[in-house]
């Protein structure tokens, strides 16, 4: 569990200058949004994970943080964040995001910003109450969480100019497809263990255009809430 009263500056291992160094390998591997390296740069990773693996935290790989769930490689959450905001002209912010998937709220914390409002699912009540919790620590106040299934989305709250989704389902869910704005970005990975590709779905005036990105690894995407 992470602890309380951590510092958010860090030291050694988490200091600002072990996270420069991960925003340098970002930055090489194809991480070309300024903002989102920014946002690598300003969030402390090291606070979104169990203090033993504090020293890990700014590795480029996934940690994991209890309840079967992890915290993803920072690569694909640079990745998922650049590819869902991507072209928007000057620094303005998405409108109105979707994000299935909380986990422990890092990727909740680098994407906020980037967002006029944020609204954000997790299944899992123990790590929906930490994510909130340490979301609101950093001065993070444009988030709404839900304790629920991400299968359903959100519709009270559709159409969604992006949709953002940190575990993998077997294939696209009709649901989020149906819940974003015509110019939306679904940024998403399916498919089974072993054989994920990371795909961003744009929402056109006549249908869905379907790019992949990569080969990912995720957990699965699960119906209900725990």
């Amino acid at each position: 569990m992470i602890q309380e009263g951590r510092d958010t500056r860090g030291i050694g291992m988490t200091s600002a200058r072990t996270r420069e160094r991960l925003v340098q390998r970002l930055a090489q591997h194809g991480i070309d949004s300024v903002p989102v390296l920014e946002r690598v740069r300003a969030v402390p990773r090291h606070l979104f994970v169990d203090e033993a693996l504090a020293s890990r935290a700014y590795e480029d790989s996934a940690l994991p943080i209890g309840h079967g769930q992890t915290i993803s490689q920072p690569f694909i959450v640079a990745l998922m964040t650049q590819a869902i905001t991507a072209d928007r002209p000057g620094t303005e912010p998405l409108p109105k995001v979707l994000e299935v998937g909380t986990g422990c709220g890092y990727q909740t914390a680098v994407l906020a910003p980037l967002c006029s409002q944020l609204y954000t699912i997790e299944r899992v009540g123990a790590l929906m109450r930490l994510a909130k919790r340490r979301v609101a620590e950093l001065g993070i106040a444009n988030v709404r969480f839900r304790h629920g299934d991400g299968m359903e989305g959100w519709p009270g709250q559709a159409p969604f100019d992006g949709i953002l989704v940190a575990a993998a389902p077997a294939q696209v869910p009709e649901n989020l497809l149906a819940q974003l704005a015509v110019g939306g970005r679904l940024v998403i990975p399916v498919g089974p263990a072993g054989r994920q590709t990371l795909l961003r779905v744009t929402r056109t005036d006549s249908g869905f255009e379907r790019e992949a990105l990569c080969d990912v690894s995720f957990v699965p995407l699960v119906q209900g809430k725990g």
